[in-house]
């Protein structure tokens, strides 16, 4: 005997609400007009992939950089709204992002 069946047994007449599907947020991004800048460095001698240009909220750049990092499981941060990507993964970078909707371009190398 599970929990429902405890429970029906506890209180016959009541009936379960149906759950209502609430549609979420969170996964949602804001789209801008002006492309997002993709370009490469080299600091201390190791490349970065740096993502600039984005002019929604900072909440959803850190969502970006997130999802980024674990689909190209590589390190990065969020600074000075900016991404900043380990290695050289410009190709994949933008091919991600347009794969969202975002416009991309291309700086440098």
């Amino acid at each position: 005997m599970d929990l429902q069946d405890q429970l029906k047994n506890l209180f016959p007449d009541h009936q379960p609400e149906k759950e209502e599907i609430i549609k979420d947020d969170k996964d949602q991004i804001w789209m801008q007009e002006d492309p997002i800048i993709c370009k490469y460095e080299k600091r201390k001698g190791k490349p970065i992939t740096i993502l600039e240009g984005y002019t929604g909220a900072d909440e959803d750049f850190k969502k970006l950089a997130k999802e980024l990092k674990t689909r190209l499981s590589v390190g990065g941060s969020f600074k000075n709204d900016a991404i900043i990507i380990q290695g050289d993964y410009r190709d994949q970078i933008m091919s991600i992002l347009k794969d969202k909707g975002f416009k991309v371009k291309r700086v440098g190398g």
